[in-house]
């Protein structure tokens, strides 16, 4: 008798995504319940080495090793966004991995977090997420050198992840320029796709596109991080585009202004979230930060929706002076990312941290 295929394995166990309350980066913490937390949070003194802390909400933690080299730190995890399992690893890989991009670094090793409801799963299924997440650090050009499981309720995978930079080409998320040109990698919808493939409303189309998004690593950030012009650099993940760029014009003490109707979607997209698929973490993000946000008086519910809506594994999103943005988007399309796309600009502060004209 020949042994059962994975996916006759995977058809006799639950889907994934039934296993989990939430999925991917809307997962996260919401912003203002995670602010309350950190604020009772006791730290000691930094020393001068960490370049990068806790302190502008940035990517990943950055450590000065010489003259020539910083240690770049950081850790993400998640539960499922997708019921195959490799696919799963696949996109938790590459999301832990835009950090280590976001800061201009090139990732060298990783380490693997898990936790699975070893009861529920069998081993041949956490094995293809394991592999899906080997898979991509694989096409990282580094090893998973270790890490840790445990057995737990919900499936969790991700990584810590640790890179490398020259500390003159770390890029942070707060040193945007006033007059500087917002760029974005990849297109918004995410979240809205997710929750139309928990509810089986995903077409198949759909279901490719958003696979092939989320697990495309961000890798023009080390080369982005070589151009003087670039002065800010960070990821869109599960604060959504107006969180992490109100993260961006915060740290620099500016307004961000995102031109809508500019900002590239993922096909279909904003039909969906107008049928009501928006996770719960959209309306739990603009309850955290709506208030710093000026909207169009006409701005439709279901575009507010996709202005904050968790990415998962999202795309870089770059502060450049005028004079760099073609050699940006040229890096962009170099590595495949052909709906990059100038989205706003950074502007003195004025009265909302971000302003969408729509």
């Amino acid at each position: 008798m020949s042994a059962p295929t994975p996916s006759a394995l995977a058809a006799a166990q639950p889907r994934l995504t039934s296993l989990s309350h939430g999925g991917g980066c809307g997962c996260k913490i919401a912003p203002g319940v995670l602010s309350e937390l950190l604020r009772g949070v006791g730290n000691l003194p930094a020393p001068p080495e960490l370049l990068v802390g806790i302190e502008t909400s940035d990517d990943a933690a950055v450590y000065q090793l010489s003259a020539e080299q910083a240690l770049v730190a950081t850790t993400d995890f998640f539960m499922p966004i997708v019921d195959d399992p490799r696919d799963f690893g696949r996109i938790a890989a590459a999301n832990a991995l835009s950090d280590v991009y976001a800061m201009g670094a090139r990732p060298i090793l990783a380490l693997a977090i898990v936790g699975m409801p070893v009861k529920v799963l069998s081993t041949a299924t956490i094995g293809q997420i394991l592999e899906g997440g080997a898979s991509v650090c694989r096409a990282a050009g580094i090893p998973i050198a270790g890490g840790h499981t445990i057995d737990s309720v919900e499936p969790i995978y991700g990584l810590a992840a640790l890179g490398l930079v020259h500390p003159r080409q770390l890029k942070r998320n707060a040193g945007a320029q006033a007059g500087d040109v917002l760029v974005l990698g990849k297109p918004l919808g995410v979240g809205v796709y997710s929750d139309a493939l928990k509810k089986e409303r995903l077409s198949a189309a759909g279901y490719a596109r958003m696979i092939e998004l989320t697990t495309r690593l961000n890798t023009p950030g080390p080369e982005l991080a070589l151009l003087p012009g670039v002065h800010a650099l960070t990821d869109v993940t599960g604060f959504a585009l107006a969180g992490h760029t109100l993260e961006m014009a915060r740290g620099a003490r500016l307004t961000a202004r995102i031109d809508w109707p500019a900002v590239p979607l993922l096909p279909g997209a904003r039909a969906l979230a107008a049928q009501g698929h928006v996770t719960g973490a959209s309306g739990r993000n603009w309850a955290a930060y709506g208030h710093e946000v000026a909207l169009p008086e006409d701005f439709d519910a279901a575009d507010r929706a996709l202005l904050t809506d968790p990415q998962t594994s999202g795309g870089l999103l770059a502060a450049c002076a005028p004079d760099c943005v073609e050699q940006a988007l040229a890096i962009f399309q170099r590595h495949g990312f052909a709906q990059a796309a100038v989205i706003g600009q950074m502007l003195p502060a004025g009265t909302a941290a971000l302003c969408v004209a729509g």
